[in-house]
């Protein structure tokens, strides 16, 4: 026995993976190109699997500002803001989101993991109750396990299911607070956020959303799911990241309630933690900007999305159950969604490899995620390759059998249609 034994089982699995190919946790580009292309094996690849939905990670006047604030501010804080204290730059980021969202407050974590790590692990005291959904990111589940409070965990975007929970927790003491996202991260689906509002504010709970992967992404002006369906008023938290339509990394939460700015003094990922180089929080206050600036991204992000998510529907393909910009095809068989996802990396397409037990079933995903970035030609390419590797993989008819399944069609509706005996047909229907 040694102190890695427990980890064998994971370590067989892994070993299993890599046998059957390239290591999907270890995969290493020797160059970012652009937004949508990156170097790998010597090899140009399109990246959909980046979560890079606006593209901002190349644009010009982000990575200038980035530049320039490390000419000024150097290359790092070396500490936290409490200990080392704030750079201009966190408060005034700050106060750019909280404008954004149109809250009174903002608060800034290096990571979109810590802000659900500090956020639910301090506000959520061991007399109160967090509600969450089934299928939350693995950043809600740990914030709620580093907190004292005990969790329920309603069905996947079931609002009966939340409605039963609420309903049984109403008589005991303490706060109850629910937490959904957006977007979720796995299928792309969204919350069915009106109805969990309205619950809410039946049972007299708080409710947090992150909108990690709906921010940039939806609403008039970009600020999420909840704008998208006029309820902002009803949503008491926003947690958000940089790492995705803003192109950095980091993460934030903003709010109106009064008595928000405690968290600073009692939230410990908030304290403890290395605040963002002032580099990045450039780079994220001039993509905030863009976000509420330039509505066309977006637009041309819904395009790519539905020509995606569309064309592998066409194609046979098992997708999620609606269009956004995380489109993920669902494969039973395990083993040949790995072979899928290497056979991809072999054709020049990266997508993410997402297996059982992370996945919200016992099925694989190949997923992938859009941005406004990619051209139509990309999108088309990957609709393309996918396709033919999942025929080569007999997850897909073959193109002979299509074109005769075609021609077949084809003839049926030009013959006239024969006349059928009495009752005919009643006994196979």
């Amino acid at each position: 026995m040694s102190l890695f034994s427990k980890f064998d089982g994971l370590r067989a699995a892994h070993a299993k993976l890599t046998a059957a190919g390239a290591d999907p946790f270890s995969v290493v580009f020797e160059d970012i190109v652009s937004a949508t292309e990156g170097i790998l094996h010597g090899q140009r690849t399109v990246l959909l699997g980046t979560n890079n939905y606006l593209g901002l990670t190349f644009d010009e006047a982000g990575k200038q500002a980035s530049m320039e604030a490390v000419a000024r501010h150097g290359t790092g804080t070396t500490g936290s803001r409490i200990a080392n204290g704030s750079y201009d730059g966190h408060a005034r980021l700050e106060a750019e989101l909280a404008a954004f969202f149109g809250r009174r407050h903002g608060m800034v974590f290096s990571t979109g993991y810590q802000a659900n790590l500090g956020i639910l692990s301090t506000l959520a005291g061991k007399h109160d109750h967090l509600v969450i959904d089934s299928d939350s990111h693995a950043s809600i589940y740990d914030g709620a396990r580093l907190g004292h409070a005990p969790v329920v965990r309603f069905r996947h975007n079931d609002p009966k299911d939340l409605e039963k929970r609420l309903a049984r927790l109403a008589d005991e003491p303490g706060e109850k607070i629910i937490v959904v996202e957006g977007i979720y991260s796995m299928l792309g689906d969204s919350a069915p956020l009106a109805e969990i509002c309205e619950l809410k504010r039946r049972y007299g709970a708080y409710l947090i959303v992150d909108e990690a992967h709906s921010m940039g992404v939806l609403g008039e002006n970009g600020r999420g799911l909840a704008e998208e369906l006029g309820v902002e008023n009803d949503v008491d938290f926003v947690i958000g990241t940089f790492s995705k339509s803003l192109g950095s990394v980091g993460g934030f939460c903003v709010s109106s309630l009064e008595g928000f700015e405690t968290l600073r003094i009692a939230c410990r990922p908030y304290m403890f933690t290395a605040s963002l180089p002032p580099a990045i929080i450039a780079s994220t206050s001039r993509a905030l900007t863009i976000v509420g600036e330039q509505p066309e991204l977006r637009a041309r992000l819904r395009g790519n999305a539905e020509r995606l998510y569309h064309g592998l529907s066409a194609a046979g393909f098992v997708v999620g159950p609606e269009c956004s910009p995380i489109v993920s095809v669902i494969i039973r068989d395990v083993d040949k969604a790995v072979a899928f996802w290497n056979m991809l990396l072999e054709r020049g397409l990266y997508v993410n490899l997402a297996l059982p037990p992370a996945t919200p079933s016992a099925a694989a995903f190949l997923r992938g995620s859009v941005s406004a970035s990619h051209s139509e030609e990309q999108i088309a390419f990957a609709v393309d390759v996918m396709s033919e590797v999942g025929r080569e993989l007999g997850l897909l008819p073959s193109k002979v059998t299509e074109l005769s399944a075609r021609r077949r069609d084809a003839k049926d509706a030009k013959e006239p249609a024969r006349p059928r005996a009495a009752g005919a047909g009643a006994a196979t229907a």
